[in-house]
């Protein structure tokens, strides 16, 4: 096990580091229900060149919890390096890695192991382990179906990077000319939250994009706010950039007729009866920045 990168691992900030290790305990539940692999586990980076394990399901010591993986190092090190997965059907005796962790790996009983490595904009986030206490080797749909776990986590810390960065544009005090850019971001964000599987995600990139939309009223007040729904707040979102319903569409992943029955259903709850009157209503009521 280890811990290495095609284009750089860093030390990632505290918060991500902590957003990091979450995604990564789901994705190693994952791993176990879709692969029925016996022993999986996982961990984020934590520091400079190398992760610490952290996650971990199926096992029968403590011996691989908490221990750091270093670049270069083992099999997930192997796997780092590469930039993609690797797997032996008999780890102490493969000559194609090196063993420095034969004794954790030992204590807990493991032979047939493959690492994963989780790479975003080419730097490695973590790895995904699945093994078992045989040496057997792996069969194709169960390396398959761990590196689509992988590869499900990485678009999720990507569209987290991305809206991060969106968020980051934003500082408190916006001037008047910034308006339309923190109204694109604000849309931005909508977008993403309907493109992450992970629920805890989605809800917060909702919430970052309400706290963008509070950000506009001059004097916030507790008046209840209409009750529309995540996607007609999407549409309205980009109809308030000046997207078209056919644009709107394109960009939510949506029907043209769809989003056209969104707008009507926010405009009858924001009691409005052109596009610009419920736009003007969302902002009004601190929906919409």
């Amino acid at each position: 096990m280890d811990a290495h990168s095609p284009g750089g691992v860093g030390a990632r900030p505290p918060a991500a580091a902590r957003d990091d290790v979450g995604a990564v305990r789901s994705a190693v539940l994952a791993l176990h229900r879709t692969t029925g692999l016996p022993v999986v586990f996982g961990g984020a980076l934590s520091g400079q060149d190398r992760l610490r394990i952290t996650e971990l399901v199926g096992t029968m010591t403590d011996a691989l919890n908490g221990l750091v993986v270093r670049q270069g190092n083992g099999l997930g090190g192997k796997a780092m390096a590469m930039g993609r997965p690797a797997w032996v059907s008999n780890y102490p005796c493969s000559s194609s890695i090196s063993h420095d962790y034969d004794k954790p790996v030992g204590r807990e009983g493991l032979l047939s192991i493959v690492a994963v490595p989780i790479v975003v904009r080419r730097r490695v986030r973590g790895v995904l382990y699945g093994a078992l206490r045989e040496p057997l080797s792996l069969a194709d749909r169960v390396v398959g179906a761990a590196v689509q776990v992988a590869r499900d986590l990485e678009q999720d810390l990507a569209v987290r990077e991305r809206a991060d960065e969106a968020l980051a544009r934003t500082r408190p005090g916006t001037s008047a000319a910034r308006w339309e850019e923190v109204r694109a971001v604000h849309a931005e964000l909508r977008a993403l939250a309907e493109e992450v599987a992970d629920l805890p995600t989605r809800d917060r990139l909702r919430r970052a994009s309400l706290r963008l939309a509070a950000a506009g009223l001059d004097e916030p007040g507790d008046a209840p706010r209409p009750a529309l729904s995540p996607r007609e707040l999407d549409v309205l979102s980009y109809v308030a950039i000046g997207c078209t319903n056919a644009e709107a569409a394109e960009r939510l992943g949506l029907l043209p007729e769809t989003v056209k029955s969104y707008l009507r259903s926010a405009m009858r709850k924001l009691d409005s009866h052109t596009r610009l009157e419920a736009v003007t209503a969302a902002r009004r009521a601190g929906l919409l920045p």
